[in-house]
């Protein structure tokens, strides 16, 4: 199982846009130059993530994005979601009454798979933006 870039990267750049600036807004060229993450893939993503309201935009001279909400009340399951990002550790629908390997049962390990993608489900609920502002160190 590999997270895709944009939930590596969402998780990443507002990462950045909390640890540099909680207070005023950020460009996202500066998130791009400081974490080398494309300027185009990054407006990509900040559309999604202001659609789903986990940022806004504000317009001007000093403009960019900031934070809705406090970086304590942003989950990172909530940032995955917002760009899409499914962890998935089956292949197949978790109550699909078809197993993963095409068959009518479930493949001999799916418990086990389906139990790691809960954990790590659970991982990213528990965690919040402002765990990896703690624990990150910028230069």
């Amino acid at each position: 199982m590999k997270l895709s870039s944009k939930g590596r990267y969402a998780v990443m750049a507002l990462t950045d846009l909390a640890k540099f600036n909680p207070k005023d807004p950020v460009a996202l060229r500066d998130i791009s130059l400081r974490q080398g993450i494309s300027l185009v893939y990054l407006e990509q993503l900040f559309l999604k993530l202001k659609k789903n309201k986990i940022v806004k935009s504000i317009r001007g001279n000093k403009g960019g994005y900031v934070l809705n909400k406090n970086a304590s009340e942003v989950k990172i399951s909530e940032i995955l979601l917002a760009v899409d990002e499914k962890i998935k550790t089956i292949g197949c629908k978790k109550n699909s009454k078809q197993g993963c390997n095409g068959r009518l049962s479930k493949c001999i390990t799916h418990d086990f798979w389906e139990e790691l993608e809960d954990h790590i489900n659970d991982f990213f609920k528990k965690k919040k933006l402002e765990d990896l502002i703690n624990q990150t160190k910028f230069n």
